[in-house]
């Protein structure tokens, strides 16, 4: 049901506020409180915005010659010490 309504009081800091919003979005003033409201008030939610913290990134990055110098300086780690396994 659509309802009309009038605000009374704003400060002019919020009607500018709303006006940058509404010109940011690419919107009207109006559907500029209709989202903030219905934001506000838990209507629609905000798109979940995730935040990884793996390596992902840098997954593929290497080239072969870095891949091969970075297995020659792993060497010794792929080593059995016989002595310290009896």
């Amino acid at each position: 049901m659509a309802t009309t309504m009038t605000i009374r009081g704003l400060e002019d800091t919020a009607v500018k506020a709303l006006k940058e919003k509404a010109k940011k979005d690419g919107t009207s003033l109006n559907t500029a409180v209709i989202t903030i409201l219905n934001e506000k008030l838990g209507l629609k939610k905000r798109p979940r915005i995730i935040i990884h913290t793996d390596l992902d990134h840098l997954a593929g990055t290497w080239s072969e010659k870095d891949y091969l110098e970075f297995k020659k300086k792993i060497e010794d780690f792929e080593k059995v010490d016989e002595g310290m396994w009896r």
